[in-house]
This record gives structure tokens, C-alpha cells and sequence, in this order.
């Protein structure tokens, strides 16, 4: 009897998983196509099904060898609209297909994923991002580089230079993720007078791909890799709304 409620406990845990999910992914979908359709790209049915799949907006890569042709470009703004629309989607769906039991909770979470966990890492990354690139020929210029002889020396050179942005990047991520679990613990217990010391997990480190892609944008030279770190942002944007959608207390 209590392996047949359990059972049945767990295929309705994986229902509520798998609808939080869809949910999370369609809003954050939608995000997606608003924002490339502001940035000038067509959503017309006819001409996607024209375009070759791997020049479509959300698979588009730079190319050296066309280095004007538009891509999908994510900043703050973009950032937080596709973080917003992952949350209200996971919150959504968690509403509707869990117990109404665990609104408050999920609606709690919402706000904690989407202030301490996705609006002040992006506020600090792109803080700093910004501070970068007005001094980046300053700091380029400080950097040792050794006689170019060979591709070695090319890639050590190139790699001494990557040194400043990798510093900055780590340095603003990491204060962004202290700092915005600090503003959830806040908010749990002066907002929602509920003492939670909210510790930092692994699945808070999926969103920050989003500040990583953020920062490659505005700091990083233009290039295959780095545009393919953006195309990937919105996947990892859709973990917020699965914790909010599938979280309990």
C-alpha cells in the first residue's frame, strides 16, 4: 500500500516537473522572439521557413568573414526580460499544477530568484563590464606580450590579454552572487518575515551563465565562441522559473 502511494506520489512529482518546465520554456521562448523581433529580425512564418536553419536568429554565430551581418544581441535588458519571462512561466505553471498549498512559497521564490538571484548579478556584471571596456585600450596596453615567432608565442600573447577581462568577469560574478543571496536572506526576513538563511546551491549557478554571456558581449572581441556563450543564455535562463515553478517549502 505505501509503495502504491509512493508510486503515485512520484509520477505526479514528474508531471508537476515536466509541465514547470514546458511552462518555463515557452514563456522564455517568447522572450526570446519579442527580443529578436525588436532587434529587427522577422518572426514572419514564410521567411523562417526561407532561411537556412543555422542562420536563424537563436542559432546565428559570428563570422569573421561577414562580420556586419546582424545577430541576436543580449544585454542587461534583454537579459532580465528573459529571466522575467523564465520566472513568471515556472511560477505560472506551478501555480496550476501543484498543490495550492505551496503558492506562497512559490511566489516567494520568484522574487528571490529574480532580485537575488538574477537582477543584481546582472547590475554588477554589467557595471563592471562597462567600467572594462572604457578603460580596455588602457589596460591592454599594460599587458607584457614577448616576440611574436610562431603560433605559440601568438596564443601566449593572446592568452596574457585575456588575463584582465577573466579577472573582471570572475570578480564581478562572484560579488553579484554573494551580493544577491545576501538581498534574498534580506527579503525572506524583512519582507516576508520568515528567517531563511537561503545558502547558495548549484542550480543558483545556471542563471549566472547569463552574466558570463553578458560579459563576453560587451567586454570580449567579437568571435564564433563568443557569440555561440549568448545563443545559449536563454537554456540556462530557464532554470530560475523550473525552481520557482517546482519549489516548496
Amino acid at each position: 500500500m505505501i509503495s502504491s502511494i509512493n508510486g503515485s506520489e512520484k509520477r505526479n512529482d514528474y508531471k508537476i516537473k515536466t509541465a514547470v518546465a514546458a511552462t518555463s520554456i515557452l514563456a522564455t521562448g517568447a522572450a526570446l522572439a519579442h527580443i529578436a523581433k525588436r532587434q529587427g529580425f522577422s518572426l514572419s512564418p514564410s521567411a523562417i521557413k526561407k532561411t537556412p536553419v543555422k542562420d536563424w536568429a537563436v542559432f546565428k554565430l559570428y563570422n569573421k568573414n561577414k562580420p556586419d551581418r546582424k545577430l541576436v544581441e543580449l544585454e542587461e535588458k534583454e537579459i532580465f526580460e528573459l529571466a522575467a519571462a523564465s520566472v513568471l512561466g515556472g511560477l505560472t505553471g506551478g501555480l496550476i499544477f501543484d498543490d495550492k498549498k505551496y503558492r506562497k512559497s512559490k511566489i516567494r521564490e520568484s522574487v528571490n530568484q529574480l532580485l537575488g538571484n538574477v537582477a543584481v548579478p546582472i547590475a554588477c556584471v554589467g557595471a563592471v563590464s562597462r567600467l572594462y571596456k572604457a578603460h580596455k585600450e588602457t589596460i591592454l596596453s599594460k599587458i607584457p606580450q614577448i616576440t611574436e615567432t610562431g603560433k605559440v608565442s601568438r596564443l601566449f600573447n593572446k592568452v596574457l590579454k585575456g588575463i584582465p577581462f577573466s579577472i573582471a568577469t570572475i570578480v564581478s560574478l562572484g560579488t553579484g552572487i554573494i551580493l544577491g543571496n545576501k538581498v534574498s536572506n534580506y527579503l525572506n526576513e524583512k519582507v516576508f518575515h520568515k528567517k531563511v538563511d537561503r545558502e547558495i546551491k548549484g542550480s543558483d549557478f545556471a542563471p549566472h551563465v547569463d552574466d558570463i554571456g553578458m560579459a563576453v558581449s560587451l567586454m570580449a572581441e567579437k568571435s564564433k565562441g563568443a557569440s555561440f556563450i549568448t545563443r545559449i543564455v536563454p537554456a540556462f535562463l530557464c532554470v530560475p522559473g523550473y525552481e520557482v515553478g517546482t519549489h516548496r517549502d
